[in-house]
């Protein structure tokens, strides 16, 4: 079954869709079914998948999916711009009533929704704040100015972040803001796991959260780390043994110093581990060895300085 992307705004978020029976085609505007009713949204990507002829149908990939209410109107589209117009209008006269209320509250965004089944129209105000703030005294006004019901949203920082939008350090649009539906936790150990610093800075994102991609690749570091020898771990290569002073996990590949000094990246299909026999052993006999000769080196020394200490003074001829 065929599977289309729709977002609400440009570049936003992606809601999936079950076609049904119609078609559709990247750009179109269809009614995609909401808490409040049917609501415009746009085509961005469609699914070819389809099952072969003869084959049975063992799965919907569609299951789970909500159904698109149709292509969109001139009236639909006519009432959204309209709507897309109000919320603006209502967000300004918000953020005024607010500095003129002194709150510390940050508005972000407005929802004009004028299908709810429980009121005639009823405006949605996103804010963020820290800590509580006491907006009795500010509802009233707002109910006044709008001419509606007003309901005050306060959410947290990822979700400002996925409202406003914005460029990650990457360069593109943020994951959130596009393709993900929800928030995984993530914890300070990725960075750890991954070898990266644990500077706030540099692992933060602009939520001031802990970067949702440091979560992508952690499977592959952990099987990576499985497989690969650990710092400091004695390993051969095709150039000689040495030491693994470093891990280049993307790559598939250690860095290595070898023992003339040179600093390689080894691809780990071509670095083997040191036996623990020949890793321990050589360095317990080299080192009993080495205390063995210095024994004998002291031994010596004594019993010579002991025999010239002892051993009379030869007597000289009288004259």
């Amino acid at each position: 079954m065929a599977i289309m992307a729709v977002a609400f705004e440009q570049h936003g978020q992606l809601h999936y869709l079950d076609p049904a029976d119609q078609s559709y085609a990247v750009g179109d505007y269809v009614l995609y079914p909401t808490t409040y009713g049917p609501e415009v949204a746009q085509v961005v990507w469609m699914s070819g998948a389809t099952t072969q002829p003869g084959e049975p149908e063992t799965s919907d990939a569609s299951d789970g999916l909500p159904i698109c209410d149709g292509p969109a109107t001139a009236e639909d589209l006519a009432r959204d711009q309209h709507n897309r117009a109000q919320a603006a209008k209502a967000l300004v006269t918000a953020r005024e009533l607010v500095a003129r209320h002194n709150l510390p509250m940050k508005l972000l965004a407005v929802d004009w929704i004028d299908r709810d089944p429980a009121v005639d129209l009823l405006v949605a105000i996103y804010f963020q704040t820290v800590g509580r703030v006491d907006f009795s005294a500010l509802v009233p006004d707002l109910a006044r100015a709008l001419q509606a019901r007003v309901d005050l949203r306060q959410i947290g920082s990822r979700d400002a972040t996925r409202l406003c939008g914005g460029l990650g350090s990457c360069g593109r649009t943020f994951c959130c803001c596009t393709w993900m539906a929800k928030f995984e936790p993530i914890s300070l150990r990725l960075a750890r796991d991954q070898g990266m610093q644990t500077n706030p800075v540099g692992i933060s994102g602009v939520c001031g959260k802990l970067k949702c991609c440091l979560s992508y690749e952690q499977a592959q570091y952990r099987e990576f780390a499985k497989a690969a020898p650990e710092r400091g771990a004695l390993v051969t290569t095709p150039h000689g043994s040495g030491k693994v002073i470093g891990l280049a996990v993307p790559a598939e590949a250690v860095l290595v110093r070898h023992r003339d000094g040179q600093t390689l990246v080894c691809p780990l299909l071509s670095v083997n581990r040191v036996p623990i026999a020949q890793r321990v052993t050589a360095p317990i006999v080299s080192a009993v060895s080495a205390a063995s000769n210095a024994a004998t080196a002291a031994t010596s020394a004594a019993t010579t300085a002991f025999k010239n200490r002892t051993q009379p003074a030869p007597e000289t001829a009288a004259e």
